[in-house]
């Protein structure tokens, strides 16, 4: 299969729908050229409305956290963005629920082995943590990110960029001061080449 017509079935896929409160809407970024990869949980509720990956808060701090424009960002030929789950999951009681257990199995390892040419990834949240670095699946994510150059520059753990996590980066002021201009600069050299 090649990569437009994998693209096509994840477009369409509906695996998991009975268990959505929405229904499927799968939202990614994908070509077969981009160089970073996003790997995140589950698109939020706006995402699932806008269809377009981090058009919230969290997408605004994470461009800046990366150096990057709305354009460069939302450039499938520069920046892939594959969450852990494609369609938002509902709610929980203390925030969304985690992306559905169906999807990365469905369609992770394809989808991985179509970016020959990634440089670095960012891994957004415990799940996503636990599928690309499952050695460190029970670290806690302040040692992780603290420890950030033992997967570098190949792999980066960051905090979510959530307004929710305000209080964790005012805890550890550490991570803006040192970790942020290394990050920044790693992806405006990718970018470019």
């Amino acid at each position: 299969m090649n990569t437009s017509q994998l693209i096509e079935q994840v477009s369409k896929c509906v695996i998991c729908e009975p268990h959505l409160p929405l229904g499927a809407r799968p939202v990614i970024q994908f070509n077969p050229n981009a160089r970073i990869l996003i790997a995140g949980q589950a698109p939020g509720i706006k995402v699932h409305q806008s269809g377009k990956p981090f058009n919230d808060a969290s997408g605004n701090r994470l461009r800046e956290w990366l150096g990057l424009s709305v354009n460069e960002f939302y450039d499938p030929q520069k920046i892939a963005i594959l969450p852990m789950g494609f369609c938002y999951p509902g709610k929980g009681k203390s925030g969304d629920l985690p992306p559905r257990k169906e999807c990365a199995p469905a369609w992770r390892e394809q989808l991985l082995g179509a970016l020959p040419n990634l440089e670095l990834t960012i891994v957004l949240g415990k799940y996503a943590q636990a599928y690309h670095l499952p050695h460190t699946k029970n670290r806690p994510l302040t040692e992780l990110v603290k420890s950030w150059r033992e997967y570098w520059p190949q792999y980066l753990v960051l905090p979510h960029p959530s307004p929710r996590n305000n209080i964790w980066l005012k805890k550890n002021p550490w991570f803006e001061q040192t970790v942020l201009p290394e990050l920044s600069e790693r992806v405006a050299n990718i970018l470019n080449k």
